[in-house]
């Protein structure tokens, strides 16, 4: 029987196929703008695909790099290096069909639990006019730099309330 549960498993080699739709239904809105044929769309995202999953893999050695599934199906991946004193949040991203139900949130949440219990700060890159930095925003992020694509933000852990003995 399929469990409806979320769950998190690692990404494996099968499932470069799926990523690869996902990042590039990341990209619809933006690739929409170009003008570009949908063969020239598809080459430029298969592109970008290949070298931001190559740059994560050589930079970001032992993160964890998961699929987020509910049941057996893949809906969105969650992209975590845990350093000693900082979480980064690689990424997270979800299929056009499961956003907005609070998956992301719910993810998120768990991140800031775990760093807050660690004594971990979180950082994390978005680019400017994503909706997800209003989430982030929410859970206590403020920005601390920024290139010419994405904003730089750090969440400091939130230290547990002190109970007197």
């Amino acid at each position: 029987m399929r469990s409806p549960e979320l769950h998190l498993r690692p990404a494996e080699e099968a499932d470069l196929s799926f990523l690869r739709g996902l990042y590039a239904s990341t990209r619809a809105q933006e690739m929409a703008l170009t003008g570009w044929t949908q063969p020239a769309i598809e080459a430029f995202l298969d592109q970008q695909f290949d070298a931001q999953h190559r740059y994560y893999q050589e930079h970001y050695q032992g993160s964890d790099f998961s699929l987020i599934c509910q049941g057996e199906q893949a809906i969105g991946r969650l992209y975590v290096f845990r350093g000693p004193t900082t979480l980064n949040l690689i990424d997270i991203s979800l299929l056009p069909e499961w956003r907005g139900q609070g998956i992301g949130t719910r993810y998120l949440q768990a991140l800031t639990d775990e760093a807050d219990a660690g004594g971990t700060s979180i950082r994390l890159f978005v680019e400017p006019a994503n909706p997800a930095k209003r989430l982030y925003e929410r859970f206590g992020f403020g920005v601390t730099g920024s290139n010419h694509i994405y904003q730089q933000m750090h969440r400091e852990a939130v230290p547990a309330l002190a109970v007197p003995a």
